[in-house]
């Protein structure tokens, strides 16, 4: 016990300290409530047959349940989704995995996606650095509200095939040009567009409803409803000592010590926003770049260009991890244990790793693609080659420690959101 006690006292100055109200972005409540509707209407997307709310569902942590999700063409929710028949059947996996929406709306915030290919910058000169460049629409409230933006665009997600519609034909054009299509839909409905024009000062008719408000509508909705600050640990955090059981508080002990878990996951966010290589087992369709010659996801590296940056993927925030599995930019481990595992020795994890453990609903016409990577031995050489951390050796019972740690992290009011699943809302 007095060699635990040591412990807690020489982490005690690394603790992050808690989350307050003043750590987030404060957002128009009567937007948010705008927002939610849209969250979970098919209209933003081009066949009008994909809600956001089928990848990021709160059934699954706000995520899909699966490794590589089940995009525009497909039916059904979370793990039991199917990639759809016929002509409207999926024609890719979405390539990396659907990630939680917890706490967006904090202030500290600068880096989103999984390669950080959105980011707060002035290099355009619109305050963000963004696939659309200088494209970006003006009057966005937020990082989150830019974010919002790219699923409606992206082919796979929500945009739908080229020919299909005028969204993804527009697009395919240019990145910003669906965006009006859209803006239109939703301006001319007869319940969203008074509703902007009375939610939005800037707004006087619903003629000058543009994308930008549905934008801000987005994140004003999810930064309110997935806010989450009232875990176990933040409670500990504010001096409630007895929030965390003392397997959960030998996990803390390793988490911030030994383990080394806090020189990636750290701050207040549990996160530093930087970009590091795991060696993750890889597989399914990659997010290639247009010179990429096979299937492969460079990570950082397909939105830097520097090679130092390859096979490297942002760092995920941790509030509510418990309900977000799969793990991983490709959602390759099942658990949080695995995952554990993974991070502490690299190279026998990947060893070890077996298909299996991917999450992956069958897709006939796209099986032979789904682990082809595998085959390339020189990529495979590179990927084991380029890991950032440094092998930790744990026992069975610390590791069992640092999931329970891992529990810890789940808010106690996540169940009861602000908003929560419309009615009308069907998978």
């Amino acid at each position: 016990m007095a060699a635990f006690l040591w412990a807690g006292a020489a982490i005690a100055q690394e603790l992050p300290r808690p989350l307050t109200d003043d750590d987030f972005l404060s957002f128009d409540m009567e937007q948010a409530a705008i927002g939610h509707q849209l969250f979970y209407d098919p209209i933003l997307s081009g066949n009008q047959n994909i809600a956001c709310a089928h990848c990021h569902h709160p059934d699954f942590g706000t995520s899909d349940g699966l490794s590589l999700g089940i995009g525009e063409g497909g039916e059904g929710l979370g793990p039991e989704r199917t990639p759809g028949t016929g002509a409207d059947k999926i024609r890719k996996r979405i390539p990396r995995n659907s990630p939680g929406l917890w706490n967006l709306g904090a202030k500290d915030l600068h880096t989103l996606f999984h390669d950080g290919r959105l980011s707060i910058s002035d290099v355009y000169g619109n305050g963000f650095n963004s696939p659309a460049q200088e494209w970006l629409p003006e009057g966005l409230n937020s990082l989150l509200a830019a974010q919002a933006l790219f699923p409606l665009t992206s082919q796979f997600e929500m945009a739908g095939n080229v020919a299909e519609n005028q969204v993804t034909g527009a697009v395919h054009d240019r990145i910003d040009k669906g965006w009006p299509i859209l803006a239109k839909r939703v301006r001319t409905n007869p319940d969203y567009g008074p509703a902007i024009v009375g939610a939005f000062d800037e707004i006087e008719t619903t003629e000058d409803i543009s994308i930008t408000q549905i934008a801000n509508a987005l994140a004003a909705f999810m930064a309110v409803e997935w806010r989450s600050t009232d875990s176990p640990f933040d409670q500990y955090l504010a001096g409630d000592t007895s929030a965390l059981t003392q397997d959960q508080q030998n996990g803390m002990s390793l988490f911030y010590g030994r383990a080394r878990c806090s020189a990636c996951h750290s701050g207040p966010l549990m996160s530093d926003q930087k970009f590091h290589a795991l060696a993750l087992p890889s597989f399914g369709p990659g997010r290639t770049r247009q010179w990429d010659p096979y299937v492969r996801d460079v990570g950082r590296m397909g939105e830097s260009d520097r090679l130092e940056d390859a096979y490297r993927f942002r760092t995920p925030m941790l509030r509510n991890v418990a309900l977000t599995a799969p793990y991983g930019h490709n959602g390759a481990f099942p658990d949080l244990e695995s995952m554990i595992r993974h991070h502490l020795n690299p190279q026998q994890s990947l060893s070890e790793w077996t298909r299996d453990m991917a999450d992956l609903p069958d897709v006939p016409w796209l099986q032979h693609a789904d682990f082809v990577v595998w085959d390339d031995k020189f990529e495979m050489e590179r990927q084991r080659a380029k890991i950032d951390i440094t092998a930790v050796e744990l026992s069975d019972e610390e590791i069992h420690s640092l999931v329970a740690f891992l529990q810890s992290l789940t808010g106690t009011s996540v169940e009861n959101p602000p908003y929560g699943v419309p009615e009308g809302f069907t998978p």
